[in-house]
């Protein structure tokens, strides 16, 4: 569902006379066309961008006509279900290799042998 409203920005004399900021309201919690699974992850993902009646708002006001400010909603709408749509890949454990270890292990010593040598003797009384 779309609204229009004045948008704030130049305008020049008709900024006080034409609604060219568009707001796009979508029901995405009763919308029919998206799978449960992708719904799932972007309520996940753009928990902020939903309303409490369960409605995305996306809103544009960058163009100083109205058609552009809604194909600016819809290209934002569209990024945001791509992004959603591809499910994330699940994360596999891996170990450090032999030589990461040694490496590390080096590097600590290193670091060790690097700060005993800052200290100054040790003193006895």
């Amino acid at each position: 569902m779309w609204s229009y409203a004045r948008s704030g920005g130049p305008g020049g004399q008709n900024v006080n006379k034409v609604s060219s900021k568009a707001v796009l309201r979508w029901p995405i919690l009763a919308s029919p066309s998206l799978p449960p699974d992708v719904r799932a992850r972007f309520l996940e993902r753009y928990p902020s961008r939903i309303t409490v009646e369960g409605e995305l708002v996306i809103a544009s006001q960058t163009f100083r006509d109205q058609e552009g400010n809604r194909q600016e909603c819809l290209e934002k709408l569209g990024k945001m279900l791509l992004i959603v749509a591809r499910p994330p890949t699940p994360r596999r454990a891996t170990k450090p290799t032999k030589g990461s270890k040694v490496r590390r292990v080096a590097a600590k010593r290193r670091t060790s042998k690097t700060k005993a040598n800052r200290r100054g003797p040790v003193r006895e009384e």
